[in-house]
């Protein structure tokens, strides 16, 4: 399967096809046509409002659509219950019953299923197993760290073997190393199980670390859908490329452009940027350039730049330094350049004039808005 492809029907686990929902006059989604792999890791990234988790009670049976289809494994489900649907949840607040040990917890979902005594009991081991939590059974969970709760939350939707995990923003609660860990250990067990996931958040780093594909939302439509990779490097809109990672929004003119290529005048400077979505643009017209932080680098006055102007922030980050310069040509007469290393803090100091040279051929342009 190609990273960026969306499959169709039969050859998704999940299918949505041409899905709208409205709230009252809101549009919560518009028309939207996703389709998910099997043991596929996707995410929906976007801001609050932008219908991704609205996608995901869909899919879960939560809510109905108002228009099209929603399938999982080739089977329409629009009718058909939560609990038929072969679907595992985990919950943003973890919903865990306060009165229930860890154990009774996670067994709930095979008890309203019917399982019997014997597999119940191994399975929710197994489970525990699985994420780490072996001998804390018989715990409660107002004794569990968050942490600990949320591997509770998880062992619950993963007893009941699902089909599909749905997981929304679950850690969304945790601290920052607590995250990184608990993001490390459910990819993990995500790929050990082979299980189709989708995942909500509005962390651009939860959604380029963690995913296959993300889906970026804005306004109950996707934007782009695509590996971390492609979307981060080659974002299909400016909505796109100003959400997803820290980006510069320079405005320029176009002056010429022949095949891929297109030349842009920044003040006085020329630069070569890629051309494929300037074209059919006149001459002098306006377009803007998303930068990457990264995609700079601070010269010494006197050599061959850009932009010249003057450091006013300095943000140590341990691995690199950020940057702040203030010039004319950036939307807020700043840019955030990122420098690799601790050198920059001593090199350039607060105040230091500088120049700023761009890595034009990396960056993203469109026609300004």
């Amino acid at each position: 399967m190609k990273p960026s492809a969306n499959l169709e029907g039969e050859q998704a686990a999940v299918h949505f096809d041409v899905v709208s929902k409205r709230f009252d006059d809101v549009v919560a989604l518009n028309d939207v046509t996703l389709g998910i792999g099997r043991s596929e890791f996707v995410t929906l990234l976007g801001p609050s409002g932008c219908g991704k988790t609205t996608l995901l009670k869909l899919a879960a049976g939560f809510l109905g659509p108002d228009g099209g289809s929603i399938s999982i494994e080739g089977k329409r489900v629009n009718d058909i219950p939560t609990y038929q649907r072969g679907i595992g949840m985990m919950f943003q607040n973890y919903a865990l019953f306060p009165h229930m040990s860890v154990a009774e917890n996670v067994a709930y979902g095979l008890k309203t299923r019917r399982v019997p005594r014997a597999e119940r009991d191994k399975r929710v081991a197994d489970a525990l197993a699985l994420v780490k939590l072996m001998g804390m059974e018989n715990r409660k969970p107002r004794q569990l760290s968050g942490g600990q709760q949320q591997r509770v939350a998880l062992a619950r939707a993963l007893v009941i073997n699902p089909t599909v995990l749905l997981l929304d923003e679950p850690f969304s609660a945790l601290d920052k190393s607590l995250r990184s860990s608990m993001q490390v250990e459910l990819r993990e067990i995500q790929r050990k199980l082979g299980l189709t996931t989708i995942f909500v958040t509005h962390d651009q780093g939860e959604a380029l670390s963690m995913s296959d594909r993300m889906a970026v939302m804005s306004e109950g439509r996707i934007r782009q859908l695509g590996s971390p990779v492609d979307v981060y490097r080659s974002p299909a809109d400016p909505f796109v490329a100003s959400f997803v990672g820290d980006n510069n929004r320079l405005r320029g003119q176009l002056v010429s452009i022949q095949a891929e290529q297109a030349i842009v005048a920044l003040g006085d400077a020329l630069v070569q940027v890629p051309g494929e979505r300037l074209s059919g643009l006149e001459k002098s017209a306006a377009v803007d350039l998303f930068v990457r932080p990264e995609q700079f680098r601070i010269v010494a006055p006197g050599e061959p730049c850009v932009i010249k102007g003057s450091v006013v922030a300095q943000i140590y980050q341990g691995g690199h330094v950020d940057l702040q310069i203030e010039c004319s040509g950036s939307v807020g007469d700043r840019l955030l350049v990122r420098s690799p290393g601790e050198q920059a803090v001593l090199r350039w100091p607060m105040g230091a004039p500088v120049g700023v040279a761009i890595q034009a051929d990396r960056c993203s342009v469109f026609p300004a808005a």
